[in-house]
């Protein structure tokens, strides 16, 4: 019983793991997407290099989604 309980706890709390990577991701993304729009409004000559910038920042954003996710799966499925 207290095992089968305990599961269930893993389980929920691997929800709640990839619900708030998934919430922080997100805002992240549109924070920076953000910042980057208004400095290539403001200086133009700086789109190329700002561009890779993002794309950096990005990838960084979603490896903390990623980690979440495993992390949730290793909660599920080791026992």
């Amino acid at each position: 019983m207290a095992i089968e309980q305990s599961m269930e706890f893993a389980k929920l709390g691997a929800g709640i793991a990839v619900g708030f990577a998934a919430i922080g991701a997100g805002l992240g993304l549109g924070i920076a997407t953000k910042g980057v729009l208004e400095a290539i409004a403001r200086q133009p000559e700086i789109k190329g290099e700002a561009f890779k910038n993002f794309i950096i920042g990005a990838g960084m954003a979603e490896a903390t989604a990623i980690y979440a996710l495993v992390v949730a799966l290793l909660l599920v499925y080791v026992k």
